[in-house]
């Protein structure tokens, strides 16, 4: 009865755990080119479908276009996203050279990481509030009792509190990741 509901509140820590790994950490990490798209014959395509993207060490992303025309697209776009990091073009790949954290920086991630967790905790209450309202349209249908939609309502907040405290787990572990580094 509730499948439909957990699945789709599920699917809100998934969004949320990819945001978190798009969060630039101190360290080269390839997913934070996943949010950036290229222009690629007139549709937006994410980098890894146009490029390799390798780590040659732990502070550096090598971007190498199938096609090297596409350089200067791939460096325009990391440039107009908000990723922070100048990109240095060769003529052949492209180098991003992510700096040591500073303080401030990971003040401003662990504010990002934050605002990532408020907002899954926002569509998770979306969620219990959309099917509230479906419970009630069946009560109002006398599809089901009052004693049944003050059970469901119980339940469905169970499953709220639930979802919460493991989006509070999650931005926690990432806040502790980010002050570790």
């Amino acid at each position: 009865m509730y499948k439909e509901f957990t699945s789709k509140m599920d699917k809100t820590i998934e969004v949320m755990q990819s945001d978190f790994a798009a969060v630039r950490a101190g360290r080269a990490n390839a997913a934070v080119l996943d949010q950036i798209k290229v222009d690629y014959y007139g549709t937006p395509t994410p980098i890894q479908q146009i490029a390799t993207v390798s780590s040659p060490d732990p502070r550096t992303l090598l971007i190498q276009p199938w096609e090297t025309k596409l350089l200067k697209d791939i460096e325009k776009a990391i440039q107009m996203s908000d990723l922070g990091i100048n990109p240095q073009n060769d003529g052949r790949v492209i180098r991003l050279a992510f700096p040591q954290l500073t303080e401030e920086r990971r003040k401003e991630l662990a504010k990002q990481v934050k605002k990532y967790g408020d907002d899954s905790k926002v569509a998770i209450r979306n969620i219990r509030r959309d099917a509230m309202e479906k419970f009630k349209a069946q009560k109002k249908k006398s599809e089901i009792t009052e004693d049944d939609l003050k059970d469901i309502e119980k339940e469905l907040q169970k499953i709220t509190d639930d979802y919460v405290k493991k989006i509070d787990e999650l931005v926690a572990k990432k806040d502790k990741e980010l002050q570790s580094i």
